[in-house]
């Protein structure tokens, strides 16, 4: 009888053990899931409710759910930034512009199906949001691209009750680290991470392989090189350049209009293109239309320059429409490279290549339908 009640006794102290260890468990277990349970703010420190705290491109620290399931964008460029990020699923709503005229913007061509959603405003660089459109979507956030004024992002906040998050281009709208920032935050805010980076890592090896044919070889060794025609707020004809024109800098081009000393867009005088007289000229084929016409009316002008003697003229398919298509600008440099540079470039199909490009940013070959829409990358005959 003794020895039965030990036993029992040392069964009783194994179960209270195990009790105690189960529930040890338990405690663990609840309190990882607690501390794991949503993202993290900056500092590390646990978000509640499933929010965390950012800092967007306007220097604001903004509180945002994550990951957002319903997301907007207004203003030039931020619904095309999203697109190579999230594609069209998270959104809610465009801006009226983005459905009309989509030629020139790949991301439209890409998802038409973005011009069957609500309008959330007028859009364009100069227009002001609609504050009741943006909230009758329902978004989670609000990206914004041109309300780069803190005032203006905490006025849009304040009147929505909605979470606005500025992104931005940079001082050129063409791969600055602004950029790549406001990529890798898109990411964080819509649960995308992986792709954002990938998305980041995809355009710097881009810029390293164009940098990377064309680096070491010395100016004087370079023929000079102008683009013409670009637009500005509208077409414009061949006086229209641009300095530190980004697909030239890309391949270390030397473009005669750096000689301004100056960064973006440029208008020059005629007499200037003679005195610089490059020797390969490349027209934004959005202008081409204006600089036929201009060149019926002079031909003489035009067939001073050795380049239109020597029938070095080409087109290239336009990137700014409602600012930087990164995807045709990345295209445009490896086109502008193998007429350029042939030898480093012998390996590049420009068509293939801008549809390599399109595909991992967009999801689809677009080269086939911006040819069609501007005439694609190709020799321009002016009947000499």
């Amino acid at each position: 009888m003794e020895k039965r009640r030990k036993a029992l006794s040392r069964t009783g102290n194994r179960l209270r053990l195990i009790s105690i260890f189960v529930l040890i468990a338990v405690l663990v277990s609840a309190l990882a899931l607690v501390s794991g349970c949503g993202a993290r703010d900056e500092q590390g420190q646990a978000a509640a409710n499933g929010k965390v705290k950012i800092t967007d491109l306007a220097g604001r620290q903004v509180e945002v759910p994550v990951p957002a399931q319903r997301v907007v964008a207004i203003g030039p460029g931020a619904l095309r930034l999203l697109c190579y990020v999230c594609g069209p699923d998270k959104i809610a709503g465009v801006e009226d512009m983005e459905k009309k005229q989509p030629i020139g913007r790949p991301y439209i061509l890409a998802y038409p199906e973005l011009k069957q959603l609500p309008v959330i405003g007028p859009g364009g660089a100069d227009s002001s949001p609609d504050a009741e459109k943006l909230v009758g979507v329902k978004p989670d956030v609000i990206f914004a691209a041109s309300l780069v004024e803190k005032a203006s992002a905490d006025e849009l906040q304040k009147k929505t009750g909605i979470p606005v998050v500025v992104l931005s281009y940079g001082q050129l709208a063409t791969f600055d680290d602004q950029v790549y920032e406001s990529i890798s935050l898109i990411g964080k805010i819509t649960g995308s991470e992986k792709r954002s980076a990938e998305v980041v890592d995809y355009f710097k090896k881009c810029i390293a392989d164009l940098n990377g044919r064309t680096g070491e070889i010395p100016d004087q060794n370079k023929p000079g090189v102008y683009v013409g025609a670009l637009g500005m707020k509208g077409a414009h004809g061949i006086e229209s350049t641009q300095a530190q024109y980004p697909p030239f800098k890309f391949i270390n081009a030397r473009n005669v209009s750096d000689e301004t000393g100056k960064a973006g867009s440029v208008m020059i005088d005629k007499e200037k293109l003679v005195i610089w007289n490059p020797d390969i000229v490349f027209i934004d084929e959005n202008g081409y239309g204006l600089v036929q016409e201009d060149y019926s009316k002079n031909p003489r002008f035009y067939q001073s320059l050795k380049a239109f003697q020597k029938g070095e003229v080409y087109g290239e398919i336009p990137f700014n429409f409602y600012t930087t298509n990164l995807d045709t600008a990345i295209a445009d440099a490896y086109y502008a490279g193998k007429i350029i540079y042939p030898e480093r470039f012998k390996d590049i199909d420009p068509a293939r290549k801008a549809d390599e490009i399109y595909q991992f940013l967009l999801g689809k070959p677009l080269y086939g339908q911006m040819a069609k829409d501007f005439g694609g990358f190709k020799k321009l005959d002016f009947g000499a």
